[in-house]
């Protein structure tokens, strides 16, 4: 590798008194006063697209270890994406890969994260339903549903649906449903292990409701299968209605 040149150093340098100004010191020959306007335009920027994503967690936090999450995702994260909209991206990615909670932050914090910016995720899916290949009032038991391909499925240690500044709670398993209607709002559900389950294998195979609904039935060892197979019909129905299921595959 050939050696860097003065201006590449020099880059490098300014660059990493932006990223981390109390641990790298500014450039030889740079003004101080400079350097903290760019330092400062930097870092809210950064922040200014986070707090648009992540209000809840920023409350929760509150603004000295909100800043401090800021500033180790800005001193220590590479991004592997150029645009200003996909930094929310970046942040769970850090939270997710780079970033060790210290023992005074929540434990829930990544999947606060994640919770809140799933909604950014599917707001902004340029993915559409296939209507030439769904029948929307097809019999969602004996055809193969249709989920909406603007959908996530949840599974959750946290209740994070729930939590805020003044919310105390503990761990807890939470599914949650997350989609986007015919109108383009994103909506939330509270779902539950079975209803997970059957998701999961509605989106995963080729399966017509009755069929999935009789392997959640045997995973869960219902001794009335029966029962789960009508009561799935109702969460199908429930959800058809929604919007998360758009209906049965026309093939």
């Amino acid at each position: 590798m050939p050696a860097l040149l003065e201006f590449q150093h020099f880059q490098y340098a300014f660059t990493a008194h932006i990223r981390e100004p109390k641990r790298h010191p500014r450039p030889h020959g740079t003004e101080a006063r400079r350097m903290r306007v760019y330092s400062g335009l930097v870092y809210n920027n950064i922040e200014s697209f986070l707090l648009a994503c992540f209000p809840v967690l920023r409350k929760v936090l509150g603004l000295r270890r909100w800043t401090r999450l800021v500033r180790a995702f800005l001193a220590t994260h590479r991004s592997h994406s150029p645009f200003f909209r996909q930094i929310p991206d970046e942040f769970v990615r850090f939270l997710q890969t780079g970033w060790t909670a210290p023992a005074h932050y929540p434990a829930y914090v990544l999947e606060l994260a994640h919770y809140e910016w799933i909604e950014l995720v599917l707001s902004i899916s340029a993915r559409v339903p296939d209507w030439d290949r769904i029948d929307p009032g097809g019999d969602l038991l004996e055809q193969r549903p249709v989920l909406n391909p603007v959908l996530a499925s949840l599974h959750y240690h946290w209740p994070v649906q729930r939590i805020g500044p003044r919310v105390r709670t503990a761990p807890i398993e939470t599914y949650l449903l997350v989609f986007r209607d015919a109108d383009d709002q994103v909506q939330f559900m509270e779902i539950n292990a079975f209803t997970a389950r059957l998701l999961n294998l509605l989106e995963t195979a080729q399966l017509t409701g009755r069929r999935a609904l009789e392997i959640v039935a045997t995973e869960s060892r219902h001794p009335v299968p029966e029962a789960v197979i009508q009561g799935g019909l109702v969460v199908m129905r429930d959800l058809h209605v929604r919007g998360a299921l758009l209906g049965v595959s026309c093939l």
